[in-house]
């Protein structure tokens, strides 16, 4: 214990974490040789010395690759979290330097992008056009990880209550409710009055099995008395929905903003049938433990204040 806690304070260097990491992405040391600049034997070279520091074996080694010990995989954390961390402060100190905004790494689902995420970077960039913000699609399965290890400064999207933690910062902005669409000139398209019976026959493109929406969604076939649709592709990628929606005349679950602002460009068409599922609010998650930098918090006000103005619209639309 006493070597590893020397090792962590004082021996290890940013040049060690960073080849952990690159040992854990590429899985080859020659392929992290390339991606480092160096030779091999020095790659073998540093890993040993790492190793030597720490006491512990990191990466088993044959033929086929690389793979982390337990112990590696622990190192590795530590490493992605410690560079992230590394990173953050740079870009803060250069950013203060250079009188700009810095840059800022978002986490989001498709149903927070188009009106509240995309508005938001719009606004922060017309304030300064060399912010930057790095943003990454994913579900909370994925993003949060990243999250925690300081990869990414917030995550925008909807608040599945199963993935609460003490460690987490959650703030809910608005709901938002889900519909199915169709691509424009889809026969249902046309029809007035459409039944959960319509849809029992198409090809849907679905969230994963395991996921709660999926699980809602099959809910309402069953309560109408049907079994749910069985030509079923597995996807939570926006890409993924709006090309198979496209090009192979599939139905996908939507929500109802994405739906319209992609319905006002003509890409999808609105189904006439209420999907009266039970989603979880769109809102925020940022670390409890970790101060935003100042653009990832001018970022977060932005939301906050075109989120309130979104519920006001929708309160005045339905009174």
């Amino acid at each position: 214990m006493a070597q590893i806690d020397r090792a962590l304070r004082s021996n290890l260097k940013l040049r060690h974490l960073q080849l952990v990491v690159a040992l854990d992405e590429f899985r080859h040391l020659g392929r992290t040789a390339e991606f480092l600049t160096v030779t091999q034997p020095a790659i073998s070279k540093m890993l040993t010395e790492v190793e030597d520091m720490l006491g512990k074996q990191l990466f088993d080694r044959s033929r086929r690759g690389t793979e982390p010990t337990i112990a590696g995989l622990a190192i590795i954390r530590f490493a992605r979290s410690v560079l992230a961390e590394y990173e953050r402060t740079r870009e803060e100190i250069d950013a203060l330097e250079k009188g700009v905004a810095g840059r800022t790494k978002v986490g989001f689902m498709v149903v927070a992008m188009p009106t509240l995420l995309a508005p938001a970077v719009a606004q922060l960039k017309s304030e300064s056009q060399i912010a930057t913000v790095l943003m990454e699609e994913g579900d909370l399965t994925h993003l949060l990880p990243k999250l925690r290890l300081g990869e990414l400064d917030l995550f925008v999207g909807r608040l599945e209550p199963g993935y609460a933690s003490p460690d987490l910062l959650t703030e809910a902005l608005y709901d938002e409710k889900m519909c199915i669409v169709v691509k424009p000139g889809h026969a249902l398209s046309t029809q007035r009055k459409v039944t959960w019976e319509d849809l029992q026959n198409l090809r849907f493109v679905a969230p994963p099995s395991w996921a709660s929406m999926r699980v809602k969604f099959e809910q309402q076939f069953f309560k109408h008395g049907l079994q749910p649709p069985k030509d079923i592709v597995e996807t939570a990628s926006f890409l993924g929905q709006i090309t198979f929606i496209s090009e192979q005349n599939s139905a996908a679950l939507m929500a109802q903003s994405v739906a319209e602002h992609f319905s006002d460009r003509g890409l999808v068409h609105i189904v006439n049938l209420e999907v009266p599922v039970d989603v979880p609010p769109v809102g925020l998650i940022t670390m409890r433990d970790r101060k935003p930098t100042p653009i990832t918090q001018r970022l977060l006000e932005i939301m906050r204040i075109n989120a309130q103005a979104k519920k006001a619209t929708n309160r005045h639309r339905k009174s």
